[in-house]
This record gives structure tokens, C-alpha cells and sequence, in this order.
């Protein structure tokens, strides 16, 4: 049995949280400077440009890629051969919020209650998803989810006689309802199956994956391939100045489902998608 201390996990998440927020991941760069280069509206493609710029300005001058520098949320896989020791996970965790917020000098944007309204002034607590899995390591991403983009969250339950078809024009119109509000490009995660929570879960898991990577199910990716031709033909385009990049990407995870449903739920993220990981 490996024992790990939680004063890393909680230096961990600190330094993660710094990290997702200050860096732009490789891929999601990768996507924009691939649209930029295929762009023929000159207004989008100027977009394209600064938003290229913002990223690589926050990168060297270790500032905040945007302003919203979002609700964290932490995926914490433990592997079974780990024995934690010196506190709680969750404290942990929260206390590694706290101190990536007030050292990276990042916007604290949560609310203890949601009537009252009262910001905790410190950015925790995070909404902490935690897996066993087998081995003696663990891995913690860390997700700052802005909420420009999380307001656009949509969930709905389709009759299990409904197929492909139904689904994609439900993706499709989340996106066009969605318009410029939400800073596109977008990259779009969907969850398919499961129960409705754990559609919810998926669509997030499916925003960390890289934006170049499809499904390992070739149906699945197909339907990942043709929902991107869709949603950029809506020509909404970089913060909705038109022009042929709406979306960056469309990441879809599945799960099994009931027989008498099939849950899919839609979660929009803004050009800045932000993820870090570490394994310990």
C-alpha cells in the first residue's frame, strides 16, 4: 500500500488550478490556429488572431486567460493501492483551491448559497468528482469552468425510440440557441446514456478530451465528424462575427442507459476550454 499525504494533493490542485487558468491547453491552440489559417471572414479571422494573442500574452506574463476564471471543477482518479494519509480528501482539495486563487491572483467567483448570494471570497468550495481505479497512483485534473458557457448547459430526455437523427438536431440547436453568448469557438461536450446526472458527468469528462482526438467507437466518432460540419455551417463564428469556426470540436462520451430511456446532455465551453492534470 502506497501512502500519499494530502498536503501534495492539496499543493497539487494549487498549482493546477494556476496552471488551467494561465496556460491555454496545446490542443485547444492547436484548433484555433488550424481555423485561423482555413478562415475567409476577415472580421473572424482577426478575432482568431487576438484570441491566439490573449493566450500566448497570459501564457509569458502568467496572468488569467480570461476573467472568468470559473467554478473548479476537480476529477480525482485514486488508485486502489493508495493509502491517504494527514487529513481529508475533500479539505484537501478545497484548501488547494483556495491557495491557487489567492496566489495566481485569480478572480474568486463563488457563492456560498445560491439564494443569498454571499461570495466565499476564495473560489471554494470546488465540485469534486472522485473514482477508484486500480494501481497505487492518483491523477487530479483540474477544470475551471466559466460560466458564460455553463449557462448554456442544456439536458434533455429523449424516448429510446429516438436515434441519431433526433440527438444531432438537439446538439445542433443547443449550439445555434446558444448564438455568440457564450464566446465561441466553442468546444462542445456531450453526454449520451447513463442517467441524467451521469449524462452531466460525461458531457464535462468529454470537454477534457483533446479536441483532435475522436471516439474510440467509430460510430460515435462519425456522428462527432458530421455534428462539427453542422454547427459551423450555422456561420455564428468567433464571438459571433460569422465566418466558418463556431465550433472547434465536438467530443461525445457514452454510457449503457435504461431501456426505457436515453438521456443527452450538452455542455458548451468557450474558446477557452481549460484543463490541467497531474498524476502523483
Amino acid at each position: 500500500m502506497r501512502k500519499i499525504n494530502v498536503e501534495k494533493i492539496k499543493s497539487a490542485v494549487a498549482r493546477l488550478a494556476i496552471e488551467a487558468n494561465f496556460v491555454l491547453r496545446a490542443d485547444v491552440v492547436r484548433a484555433i490556429r488550424k481555423v485561423y489559417a482555413a478562415e475567409k471572414n476577415q472580421k473572424a479571422k482577426g478575432v482568431l488572431k487576438i484570441l491566439l494573442a490573449n493566450a500566448a500574452i497570459a501564457k509569458s506574463e502568467k496572468i488569467a486567460i480570461c476573467q472568468d476564471t470559473g467554478m473548479a471543477v476537480v476529477f480525482i482518479e485514486i488508485g486502489q493501492g493508495v493509502s491517504l494519509t494527514g487529513g481529508g480528501l475533500s479539505a484537501a482539495v478545497n484548501n488547494g483551491i483556495r491557495e491557487g486563487y489567492k496566489k495566481g491572483c485569480l478572480r474568486k467567483s463563488v457563492v456560498a448559497d445560491p439564494f443569498l448570494r454571499t461570495n466565499t471570497k476564495d473560489n471554494a468550495p470546488a465540485v469534486i468528482h472522485e473514482v477508484i481505479v486500480p494501481g497505487d497512483k492518483i491523477k487530479i485534473t483540474v477544470m475551471p469552468k466559466g460560466f458564460g458557457s455553463e449557462n448554456k448547459t442544456v439536458i434533455k430526455m429523449f424516448n429510446p425510440t429516438q436515434g441519431a437523427e433526433d440527438v444531432a438536431s438537439f446538439i445542433v440547436e443547443a449550439v445555434r440557441k446558444a448564438g455568440a453568448d457564450a464566446c465561441p469557438p466553442y468546444i462542445v461536450g456531450v453526454g449520451i446514456g447513463g442517467t441524467v446526472d451521469k449524462a452531466c458527468l460525461l458531457s464535462k469528462e468529454a470537454l477534457m478530451r483533446p479536441v483532435d482526438k475522436r471516439n474510440v467507437k467509430r460510430h460515435v466518432a462519425k456522428l462527432e465528424t458530421a455534428l462539427l460540419k453542422k454547427i459551423n455551417a450555422l456561420k455564428i463564428g468567433p464571438m459571433g462575427f460569422g465566418g466558418g469556426a463556431t465550433c472547434l470540436g465536438v467530443n461525445i462520451e457514452t454510457y449503457p442507459t435504461h431501456i426505457a430511456g436515453l438521456p443527452v446532455c450538452v455542455s458548451i465551453s468557450c474558446h477557452a476550454t481549460r484543463s490541467a492534470t497531474a498524476i502523483l
